[in-house]
């Protein structure tokens, strides 16, 4: 059954406007808690967005309005140093916030909460979407939530009762993503066009937004120019400067 539910994921971008109560949030978010975190750090905080206003900013912000307005919860998963430098406090020490391991552990103690919260989410039925839209005006929104210099906006996370379907889009073959004993770069030559054809049927043959296009035409497109490029100053600003 938790193979099923976790093979059966889609995003969800249109919900029913149905609320989750304060009850649901918390049991949802101590669950999502007990993901796994490198030496039990658990460098991360979710801003729990209700107030209408704020969430209305937050559309704007990550340019994704729609999910915002109709989903039932909305969260900023966050990379959180303040509470541990305030640990630091406690302890008459000065922790080191700003190393390179240091933002790579934040950043993968979020990834692994929430995609705990995703499970646990979509185990009671609801759906979820993750929006990195939040990181195209990172500094508004850090802003708009009165986020603390030692914490960042990784991504964000809607969720209620889905008002869409859509099919699960194919994933790699597993031997594009599985290597024994040591990486094999060979095989992509055979692995990869036959996977464009899959995906090609796929985006022709799905319910809704059919196109015309394929995983390596999509991939050379999108990343043929750096993205976000204002991240890393944004991170200098806030403390965060890799060393």
């Amino acid at each position: 059954m938790v193979l099923n539910l976790l093979s059966s994921h889609t995003s969800i971008r249109t919900y029913k406007n149905t609320k989750l109560s304060k009850e649901e949030v918390f049991e949802l978010i101590s669950v999502a808690q007990h993901a796994a975190s490198s030496h039990f750090v658990q460098a991360y905080s979710v801003i729990w967005v209700t107030d209408d206003q704020i969430k209305k900013k937050l559309g704007e912000y990550s340019k994704n309005p729609h999910q915002m307005e109709t989903a039932g919860a909305v969260f900023v998963c966050c990379v959180d140093f303040e509470r541990l430098h305030i640990a630091g406090l406690l302890n008459d020490t000065s922790i080191v916030t700003d190393s390179a391991e240091n933002v790579m552990v934040g950043t993968i103690d979020v990834a692994l909460f929430a995609q705990n919260l995703a499970i646990a989410a979509e185990s009671k039925g609801y759906g979820i979407c993750y929006i990195g839209g939040v990181r195209n005006n990172p500094a508004e929104i850090s802003e708009l939530l009165n986020l603390p210099a030692k914490v960042f906006p990784v991504f964000a996370m809607t969720m209620g009762v889905p008002d869409e379907q859509h099919e699960v889009k194919p994933r790699l073959p597993v031997d594009a993503v599985l290597h024994e004993n040591g990486y094999d770069s060979g095989k992509y030559n055979t692995l990869l066009p036959k996977y464009d054809k899959t995906i090609e049927e796929y985006y022709a043959s799905r319910s809704s937004n059919q196109k015309s296009t394929n995983w390596t035409k999509s991939m050379a497109e999108f990343l043929k120019v750096p993205r976000r490029t204002h991240l890393k100053k944004f991170l200098q600003d806030r403390g965060f400067t890799w060393k």
